[in-house]
């Protein structure tokens, strides 16, 4: 009986070791907020315009849930994964917009980890994801994606097929290598992508820098981004739905950020440049007008992007926040740039380490192409401005 007992207890020491040294967490942010619009384009489109009422999912931050896990292997090695899947928590539906019927579209990776640093394979974004800390993206999110934040991959555009190489931190320096493969048949270079990063963290400063370049393939590396086929109203399309350019460099991405903590108030300022080499001829066939009218940030063949912006703590639990973010764009065949401008001022309250209410006031501003709208609605007018009241719960 006693051996029994012992035996039991033996073995119950070693499965209570076996699960200490492997874990699986479940996590998610759930973040939805009501978003009043003004000079909204309305169901007869062209000029009309109209006020808007909407309730959107993932105002900060896409509504989402994950899991993560590690074992630990000896030696200081770990295994590691995550799966994340985005939802859209005002309808229940998944967050697919951008790789249909992906379920886990937000992330799916596993690899090693250890004193050499970290590496995964598998669909994840770049290092513009981790530097948007130190940018507008933290504290506005979504709410800046159209001034030029999504464009430049600080919203975190995934990358699909890829593997990646994080250093450990290194006296406050961590870089990062991405690979992405096009995996097309004849050719390495079609629907490749790869990006060369790193940041630097030292007390109250905060440094950042990323490349990122996509090539054009029939299978992109992000089916959302730089080699998908734009078709125009009229007759005008981007010549690089040519299957001749093909392993072309679609986009070049570079972003340079900063940020400084002064006491209760992060100041923050950074440059983004995108080029877009295909975007080509892309108004042939258009009128004056209808150029203007088509003439988007996702069609330009040049755009840069610069930001400024603090958030202020006014206690622990409350925040005071405002950005300003400025975009220039060129355009093949348009001889003017085009220009947007976003002013952004907001309140975060933290009720708990897990829950916030945010209240936000944006106005964004265009001249000579068209305006994205502040939220998810276009609007014709050349400004328009909206307010959105949220609240977020992370778990």
């Amino acid at each position: 009986m006693k051996k029994s007992l012992l035996a039991l207890a033996v073995l119950g020491a070693f499965a209570g070791a076996a699960q200490a040294q492997s874990s699986v967490t479940i996590y998610g942010i759930i973040d939805t907020g009501v978003t009043y619009q003004s000079k909204a384009v309305t169901a007869a489109g062209g000029t009309n315009t109209g006020s808007k009422f909407t309730v959107n999912s993932g105002v900060i931050q896409g509504s989402r849930l994950g899991f993560k896990g590690v074992e630990d292997l000896g030696g200081g090695l770990s295994a590691v994964f995550t799966l994340e899947a985005g939802f859209k928590n005002d309808t229940g539906a998944l967050d697919d917009s951008k790789v249909s019927n992906d379920l886990f579209r937000r992330k799916s990776v596993v690899g090693l980890s250890g004193g050499f640093g970290t590496v995964l394979a598998g669909r994840q974004t770049d290092y513009a994801d981790t530097i948007s800390a130190y940018t507008a993206v933290n504290d506005f999110g979504g709410v800046t994606q159209n001034s030029g934040s999504a464009l430049n991959r600080l919203q975190g555009t995934r990358t699909q097929n890829s593997v990646s190489y994080t250093t450990a931190n290194l006296s406050g320096f961590t870089g990062n290598l991405i690979y992405g493969f096009g995996e097309q048949a004849g050719s390495v270079s079609s629907g490749q992508a790869f990006g060369l990063a790193g940041k630097y963290d030292n007390g109250p400063l905060g440094l950042g820098i990323n490349y990122y370049q996509a090539k054009a393939g029939t299978s992109p590396s992000d089916t959302s981004l730089y080699a998908t086929p734009t078709t125009l109203s009229g007759t005008a399309t981007a010549t690089y739905t040519s299957t001749a350019t093909y392993g072309s460099s679609a986009a070049k991405v570079l972003n340079v950020v900063a940020s400084y903590q002064f006491g209760p108030a992060r100041v923050y300022g950074n440059w983004s440049r995108v080029k877009q080499d295909l975007n080509t001829q892309a108004f042939t066939g258009l009128t004056t007008a209808n150029n203007l009218l088509n003439a988007t940030l996702g069609l330009s063949k040049k755009a840069d992007m610069f930001e400024l912006g603090t958030a202020y703590s006014l206690t622990p639990s409350l925040k005071l926040l405002a950005a300003v973010d400025y975009t220039t764009a060129t355009f093949d065949g348009l001889s003017s740039k085009g220009k947007l401008t976003q002013f952004n001022l907001g309140t975060d309250y933290w009720l708990s380490k897990r829950t916030d209410l945010y209240a936000f006031l944006s106005n964004i501003r265009a001249k000579d192409m068209k305006n994205p709208g502040t939220v998810d609605t276009t609007g014709n007018d050349a400004s328009q401005t909206a307010v959105t009241v949220g609240i977020r719960h992370k778990f």
